[in-house]
């Protein structure tokens, strides 16, 4: 019989069928293929359709807040060298950590939680990830020529990474005070010269905004300035998760609470009502603005996306990268020469020299 990957047992509430995975042809293993979006023999390469015509619905928030389900045979192996934490097959357990390249990866005794209502599938394949990040690589500015040149995607990793989404209607009443600024001129010792001041004005008033599919990141282990730059994610044609989905990858756990991903939602939220509230006005100065936010109809979902971890090696150092296996997008961080950049600010503070020496003989 075949053994049940950790994935199996964390993201299902009924005992698996391992006939599931089996090749309808020859009875071999099967994994997803992003390619195909469908399974695919790993011996004689047939195709099956996995049967999920399912999309998943928000939930209440409530229920998001007052308790969420925990899986007791669920298993967590984490890497002692930087701390990240991942659902991964049994027999990989030494497997190299996509994160730091080490193979200090134990087991333990953590329990996971929440389960995830929906997956994202990968849309595209690990040799597509490796040409998008050597691409990537050799295009940036300030990286080192001889990087650019030998630039290599290595230790790629189709991961699932756990995000919550949230949806929320708002009523905001605010008030506040802006400014605009005012030139005027006067003469001094008979040359015009421009003063510049502000005047002030009252705001007031009401505004709806309604939001949908607000993303937060539920896990630590990719930072969350790479994640927002590789977004979007297809969060709301998402299908209802299936564990042949995952076969072939592997899941971060999440390490951050429902109820701590609402709180950092709010804050996003907040900070994009300030937004259009301001956008409604004509000012240059903020002198401040208080807003009183009413949130309503809350709802979220807990979903799996795709991503691809992977690293450059230069110089004994790795550079982490991530790439959206949805949409091909990429961030992360590569070699910078110093020269270059040296060159790069000498030539800017030329340039400034040049022009004020210009201003200053006309």
């Amino acid at each position: 019989m075949t053994k049940k990957t950790t994935e199996e047992l964390l993201y299902n509430d009924e005992t698996l069928d391992t006939s599931t995975f089996k090749c309808p042809n020859c009875g071999g293993e099967s994994e997803f293929s992003a390619n195909d979006q469908k399974m695919k023999c790993l011996y004689c390469g047939s195709l099956f359709d996995i049967d999920n015509f399912e999309t998943i619905e928000e939930r209440s928030l409530d229920e998001l807040l007052q308790k969420g389900q925990v899986w007791e045979n669920a298993e967590v192996y984490q890497c002692k060298s930087c701390g990240a934490k991942e659902i991964i097959e049994d027999q990989e357990i030494s497997m190299e950590c996509p994160f730091c390249g080490t193979n200090n990866v134990i087991k333990t005794d953590e329990l996971p939680g929440l389960k995830p209502q929906g997956v994202a599938p990968f849309k595209i394949n690990k040799e597509e990830s490796a040409k998008i990040a050597v691409n990537w690589a050799r295009k940036k500015i300030f990286a080192p020529n001889s990087f650019k040149k030998s630039a290599k995607a290595q230790n790629i990793h189709g991961v699932y990474n756990p995000i919550f989404t949230f949806d929320a209607k708002t009523k905001n009443q605010y008030y506040g005070r802006l400014g605009r600024n005012v030139v005027s001129y006067k003469f001094v010792n008979g040359r015009r010269v421009a003063q510049t001041s502000t005047r002030y004005f009252d705001i007031r008033g009401e505004k709806n905004v309604d939001f949908d599919d607000v993303l937060v990141q539920a896990s630590t282990n990719i930072p969350a300035e790479y994640i927002k730059k590789i977004e979007p994610f297809p969060t709301n044609k998402a299908p209802k998760y299936k564990p042949e989905y995952l076969r072939g990858y592997s899941a971060n756990t999440y390490d951050k609470e429902g109820k701590d991903c609402w709180e950092e939602c709010k804050s996003q939220m907040k900070k994009r009502i300030e937004s259009i509230i301001l956008k409604s006005y004509s000012y240059d100065v903020k002198q401040f603005l208080n807003v009183k936010t009413q949130f309503e109809n809350n709802k979220y979902k807990f979903v799996l996306v795709p991503i691809y971890v992977g690293n450059y090696k230069y110089k004994n150092k790795l550079y982490n990268f991530y790439v959206n296996g949805d949409n091909g997008k990429i961030a992360g961080k590569t070699p910078i020469s110093v020269w270059k950049v040296l060159l790069t600010v000498f030539g800017i503070l030329l340039m400034i020299g040049a022009i004020s020496a210009i201003f200053a003989l006309s």
